[in-house]
């Protein structure tokens, strides 16, 4: 009884301080927010050669001797002090032409897709900012995982990759863990696909499902109404009867959907025997790579990590700016947990040492 009248004052003490934590952020942001310019977000670039470079260099200095770090700090400083004059060099006899030479420069993306292809807002801004720059000496490497969702999501995803191609910009996908179904839709339309030897690629093949309460309904004595206009606003329902018209009509439209699939890939993958891969099946990549699905079998990391010596390598991430709700939900959920800590470690004291 003890242990019930404690745990309710402690309930009553957190459910009332995340109400005034969540009453005195939002009263805050509010006023902070008051006359500001809406903001989405922000652009964040890393240079991949200079974090790996700063890796490398944290490893040197914990396993070699110092004579051999001072010794080869000094030889790295004139290789980069060399390589700096040839590229200056090499701009300033190229200075007359109306693409100016420079280093080949990569930029790396991420998508990380959902049901709803949600990524795709930040993607857009990512690829858009990219263009602005790139040329078709350079390249864009995607590093995607997807295990799809809905068409038309992953459609206008499929387009926003497809920009880059349709600019002359090199564009490879790499595939770690998963693209399927719509995440294959985007991978297919690269220059190139790589994907790991245990990476999950395929699953070209449409499919929906939904309950039907209408039994359940009618038990309890319960009408359901809908009204249409047009013999095909709606086929299968979840509360109405569904009839054998409506059900072949709903297969009708899944056939169609996976006829504009095949006939996308087949588009940008000449190569694939699209009768045969078009089952709904998936393979891993090694699977996948007899199937001409990919071009062949690297890690993400293994390939961008090749390319460091010769490659100017520029990580892009858009990054959204969070939202009064997000940041009032983030602030209350943080708060909670600490609570639910608090007395799960009280609880945890009195069961054994009390």
């Amino acid at each position: 009884m003890e242990f019930l009248i404690e745990y309710g004052l402690f309930l009553a003490k957190a459910v009332t301080v995340v109400a005034a934590v969540g009453i005195i952020l939002a009263l805050i942001v509010a006023a902070g927010q008051r006359g500001q310019r809406k903001d989405k977000g922000h652009i964040e670039v890393t240079k991949v050669n200079d974090t790996y470079a700063h890796m490398r260099d944290a490893l040197k200095a914990a396993v070699l001797p110092p004579e051999q770090v001072k010794s080869e700090g000094k030889s790295e400083k004139k290789r980069r002090k060399k390589a700096k004059a040839e590229e200056k060099k090499a701009l300033k006899q190229a200075k007359d032409e109306a693409h100016p030479a420079h280093k080949k420069r990569i930029f790396v993306l991420n998508f990380h897709g959902d049901i709803k292809a949600s990524a795709t807002a930040s993607l857009k801004e990512e690829i858009s900012t990219v263009l602005a720059i790139a040329d078709s000496d350079d390249e864009v490497v995607v590093c995607l995982e997807s295990g799809g969702g809905m068409v038309h999501s992953y459609g206008l995803a499929s387009s926003q990759l497809a920009r880059i191609t349709k600019k002359d910009v090199a564009l490879t996908v790499c595939v770690d863990k998963v693209a399927a179904s719509g995440g294959y839709m985007m991978a297919c339309v690269a220059d190139r696909i790589l994907a790991a030897p245990f990476a999950v690629l395929g699953s070209i093949g449409v499919i929906a499902q939904l309950p039907n309460f209408h039994r359940l309904l009618k038990k309890n004595a319960i009408d359901f109404e809908m009204l249409t206009a047009g013999e095909y606003k709606r086929t299968l329902t979840v509360f109405g009867e569904n009839t054998e018209k409506g059900r072949e009509k709903f297969i009708e439209d899944l056939e169609d959907t996976h006829e504009l699939f095949k006939a996308f890939v087949s588009e940008h993958r000449q190569q694939v025997d699209i009768d045969k891969v078009a089952t709904g099946e998936v393979w891993f990549g090694r699977r996948a790579l007899q199937h001409k699905l990919v071009d062949d079998l690297q890690t993400s990391d293994e390939y961008i990590t090749a390319q460091l010596d010769d490659a100017d390598i520029y990580q892009v991430e858009f990054v959204h700016k969070k939202t009064l709700p997000e940041k009032l939900g983030l602030a209350a959920e943080q708060s909670l947990d600490r609570l639910l800590l608090a007395w799960w470690q009280r609880l945890q004291s009195r069961r054994f040492f009390s």
